[in-house]
């Protein structure tokens, strides 16, 4: 079988390899340490390359945890032959931070009782952005606690209409 590639295949596929092979050697470091992995990235900004790793532990991640993450993966990365990121790149460890994005059923339950922002693909009852405290979530709809001028009101939300979705911060 012959597959055709263009230049930005061909560069999905080297993004894709990378990610995953990070995230195999990062395992077992962040295991270690008890963290868990929220997300890895490896992406183009303007010339640089980035690679950057998002830890989480229970009580969030301090600079302390990022550089212990950080330090032990660059050795790991640099001990693999052949090297499995053959640009040179910069590597960022981080945690995902206060506002960070809530991309599947799994971390909105996780976010219950949680201030959160959602934005809408379509209006719903006038707005395409809501925040309030996450109530409920289930297979079809999520509802949130809404301070609108002072009464609280309660808003469903068909997740169908959920374009994203993203802890927030109460002002």
């Amino acid at each position: 079988m012959l597959a055709l590639f263009n230049g930005k295949n061909k560069e999905v596929c080297l993004l894709s390899k990378v990610t995953e092979t990070v995230t195999e050697v990062v395992s077992p470091i962040l295991k270690e340490h008890s963290f868990s992995l929220f997300d890895v990235e490896y992406v183009k900004e303007n010339k640089n390359w980035y690679l950057r790793v998002y830890i989480d532990k229970p009580g969030g991640v301090t600079i302390d945890d990022c550089v212990l993450v950080s330090d032990a993966l660059s050795e790991q990365l640099d001990k693999m032959d052949p090297d499995p990121i053959p640009e040179q790149y910069y590597l960022e460890v981080s945690s995902p931070g206060a506002e960070r994005p809530l991309r599947n059923d799994k971390e909105l339950s996780a976010a219950l009782g949680e201030y959160i922002h959602v934005s809408l693909y379509q209006n719903l009852d006038g707005q395409k952005v809501f925040e309030g405290d996450l109530d409920s979530v289930n297979d079809d709809q999520l509802t949130l606690k809404v301070n609108q001028k002072g009464r609280f009101k309660e808003v469903t939300i068909p997740k169908k209409l959920v374009a994203k979705a993203r802890l927030a911060i109460k002002f």
